[in-house]
């Protein structure tokens, strides 16, 4: 996409996202699954990828990082979201490869949060068609975050139904729901603390 232009395709076969890497104007690629065969080969022969940058995409325990190469940025960040039907805390690795014309997310399965984000793209709302490839990337960022906020809330409304079962009515089962928050809260504070030195680096550099 540039201001003027925005094009969207599904693509299956790797080679035919390749092509972006000598465009002038942004490409955001998506790959739903690192797990994929020889996506990550490809992307890492075409645009010369660090190995361990390839090693720390397809390993999805790193947590919240920068690292500033040459030709390129890797970020990796974790994106939260509540999901199913008893509202359970998800946890995935998001890694950002940044490029002079490109940005390519690599996620460990389909779906995101960032269909905001796309439509705003598809109707040239904002100041992202306008800009260059690390503002695609600041604001695949901030979909990250919001979506913190409202991972906290729903974490909210569970502290307060604990409080009033723990006073009115406490069950053998309440001790195991309060094991079961408080290790959602570590899994919270090692996800988003990091992030605050991620966003700092790239304000930086």
């Amino acid at each position: 996409f540039d201001e003027q232009h925005c094009i969207e395709k599904t693509l299956t076969k790797i080679e035919d996202c390749l092509p972006f890497a000598n465009a002038s104007s942004v490409t955001w690629i998506n790959v739903d699954s690192v797990q994929i065969p020889g996506v990550l080969e490809a992307f890492g022969k075409t645009l010369n990828l660090h190995p361990l940058v390839l090693e720390d995409i397809l390993n999805t325990e790193q947590r919240p990082k920068y690292e500033d190469y040459d030709d390129y940025v890797y970020v990796v960040a974790k994106m939260l979201d509540v999901e199913g039907p008893h509202k359970q805390m998800t946890i995935e690795q998001l890694s950002l490869v940044i490029g002079a014309t490109y940005v390519i997310s690599f996620q460990e399965r389909p779906g995101d949060v960032f269909n905001p984000l796309r439509e705003r793209i598809r109707k040239g709302v904002g100041r992202v068609r306008k800009l260059r490839p690390d503002y695609t990337a600041y604001a695949i960022l901030d979909a990250v975050v919001d979506r913190y906020f409202d991972v906290l809330d729903h974490m909210g409304e569970k502290i307060e139904t604990l409080e009033i079962e723990l006073i009115g009515y406490p069950k053998p089962d309440t001790l195991r729901k309060i094991h079961e928050l408080r290790r959602e809260l570590i899994f919270v504070r090692k996800s988003v603390w990091p992030l605050r030195e991620v966003i700092a680096s790239m304000q930086r550099t």
